[in-house]
């Protein structure tokens, strides 16, 4: 196994670093930390994705899109702060929802201006009442005439109070399984809806929150798809979204680990450096390992479905080892540093906070848990330990 990156890949993360340097990091420094970022500043970090070509990964070139390789994709997040992936990822993956479900006459209307970066869009699934199960969506659509009236609400959703466009998961009035899921694209200047932000421990600069929809009348023409596909289209979508958040709790880990490195190398206790010390290099070693690891696994995990292979066990087991992996990386950072670690100063205390705001979207670690365990033994701890369906 080559572990070597090309040229291209080589070119493409050094072109991310650049942007990252001289536009979206100061676009970041230019706002406060501890609040969402005004609307303005998200559209200039996603017309930045446009220009490196990441707002529409995975869409083909025909369709408008990068058609990039999932690995390539996740080399060039990784370096992107994870407060701008996280203004990305609801974009990109919601662009690739709308293109695999949806007509041609619906990609024509909805995906240009997404993709420019343009407007900005978001998947609203979770409900107060419901998370890790779709099935258990609760938000009704009811048809009328020419229209659809969506009656509920959506909560967890990041880029909900930016939202220009929402991809909708709804259930069919009268309908009691996952076959009666329906995706519908709600465009917010012709079909007004409510929403929130929430206030959470970290990435503050970000904006998840809910939405309402209170009778909200929409063309019949924004239904997407058929109806009962809606559970086969996010699941395709979070079997990569879930290494790429494990490759963003990276980004924080490095970070944590570069500053670990140089308070190593120049803070002095009893007389020496302490990075002198063998208790601090074992730290030191630790984050490294545990940075490594979790970046090769995610590589695993992307390359696999970039090759066409189940990754759901891989998938799942990239996210759930890096994002704990990086939480305990960053902590061994901040205790390396002492009291200073503490500090909003150096800036730890703000990944610490952050990387956590990762183990929950796209899967808790308790469900990752379950789907690589199901992976393992051929028994679907979702369906009363039968075994699994042979697809």
């Amino acid at each position: 196994m080559d572990f070597d990156l090309n040229s291209e890949q080589r070119m493409s993360i050094d072109a991310t670093r650049r942007m990252v340097e001289g536009q979206i990091q100061p676009i970041l420094d230019a706002h406060p930390k501890n609040q969402p970022l005004p609307k303005q500043a998200a559209l200039k970090i996603l017309g930045c994705c446009a220009e490196l070509g990441i707002t529409a990964a995975r869409v083909p070139e025909e369709g408008g899109g990068s058609g990039m390789k999932l690995l390539d994709y996740g080399l060039i997040t990784e370096q992107l702060p994870v407060v701008a992936a996280g203004i990305l990822q609801p974009q990109e993956t919601t662009i690739a929802r709308l293109y695999y479900g949806s007509s041609e006459e619906q990609r024509e209307k909805f995906l240009p201006d997404l993709i420019a970066g343009k407007k900005i869009t978001c998947t609203a699934t979770t409900e107060p009442d419901v998370g890790s199960d779709p099935r258990g969506v609760r938000t009704r659509l009811r048809e009328d005439g020419d229209s659809v009236i969506i009656e509920g609400s959506k909560l967890w959703i990041s880029n909900a109070s930016i939202s220009d466009l929402v991809n909708v998961t709804c259930r069919t009035e009268g309908g009691e399984s996952g076959r009666d899921l329906t995706r519908v694209v709600v465009d917010r200047s012709e079909s007004p809806y409510e929403s929130n932000e929430i206030d959470v421990i970290g990435l503050n600069q970000g904006h998840l929150g809910e939405i309402i929809f209170r009778e909200c009348r929409v063309p019949r023409f924004n239904v997407l798809g058929n109806s009962g596909d809606a559970a086969r289209v996010l699941t395709l979508t979070w079997l990569a979204n879930r290494p790429l958040l494990g490759l963003g709790a990276v980004n924080c880990a490095q970070k944590a680990l570069e500053l670990a490195r140089i308070y190593a190398g120049t803070r002095r206790q009893f007389g020496k450096l302490i990075g002198g010390y063998q208790l601090i290099l074992q730290d030191l070693a630790d984050i490294q390992t545990a940075v490594v690891a979790s970046r090769l696994l995610c590589y695993n995990a992307l390359a696999a479905l970039d090759r066409g292979e189940r990754a759901n066990g891989l998938s799942a087991m990239a996210k759930r080892f890096s994002i704990d992996s990086c939480d305990r990386a960053i902590a061994l950072a901040m205790r390396v540093h002492g009291a200073m670690g503490l500090s909003r100063e150096v800036g730890l205390e703000q990944l610490a906070r952050d990387v956590r705001m990762l183990s929950i979207p796209d899967g808790t670690p308790g469900i990752l848990a379950l789907i690589q365990g199901r992976e393992i033994t051929g028994l679907d701890p979702f369906r009363d330990g039968k075994p699994m369906p042979i697809n």
